[in-house]
């Protein structure tokens, strides 16, 4: 239990510390720009997707916006929201999330990025009553880390995005222990066309 506590608190704190590198090197980066005359381009736009977790019943759309600002030719950086839902146990539970994604991009050519950060996820879990009338609906916060890789491309003013990702995310279902063994990491394939502003 303690080391649950433990992992959970290195992992907000992870996050956090990841953000506010980012935040500086963007703030860093914004400052040597203007001192050169260039500006920093900031994008954003919408998201759509597939996403399958491993003991879910079967793969479902999402949908979602993202912001993206890249810092250097070879860091960037995204935040994203999503909405996802999924069923486990064959209907018996409902998870329905809303993620907010933070992810640091990485570009070994102009067009292709490695992708690695983590996420919050405001996440509830719907049991089916006629299975479990006795079990209230409940909703959580979740935390999971995530890598993946992706593709961009230039379209004048906008940039087409494409990209893979696994996410690490162990939910509990703590009220139905024929549940407590399902894994619910998942992978997700996503497209997006992203604006500058």
């Amino acid at each position: 239990m303690k080391k649950s506590m433990f992992m959970k608190a290195f992992q907000r704190m992870m996050l956090i510390a990841a953000m506010y590198g980012l935040c500086v090197l963007g703030a860093t980066t914004n400052a040597s720009d203007s001192d050169n005359g260039s500006s920093t381009k900031l994008y954003v736009g919408p998201q759509v997707g597939y996403q399958q977790a491993r003991n879910a019943d079967d793969g479902k759309w999402l949908v979602g916006a993202a912001l993206r600002l890249k810092f250097l030719s070879t860091i960037g950086g995204e935040a994203a929201i999503n909405y996802r839902q999924e069923e486990f146990g064959h209907g018996a539970v409902k998870v329905i999330s809303w993620p907010v994604m933070a992810t640091g991009l990485f570009y070994p050519l102009p067009f292709l990025y490695g992708a690695l950060g983590a996420g919050w996820y405001y996440t509830t879990f719907d049991y089916d009553q006629n299975k479990y009338p006795q079990i209230k609906d409940e909703t959580k916060q979740e935390f999971g880390w995530h890598f993946g890789a992706g593709a961009e491309i230039p379209m004048g003013p906008a940039k087409l995005t494409a990209d893979v990702r696994y996410v690490f995310l162990n939910y509990k279902f703590q009220q139905v222990p024929e549940l407590s063994g399902l894994h619910s990491d998942f992978f997700m394939v996503t497209f997006g066309i992203l604006f500058g502003i």
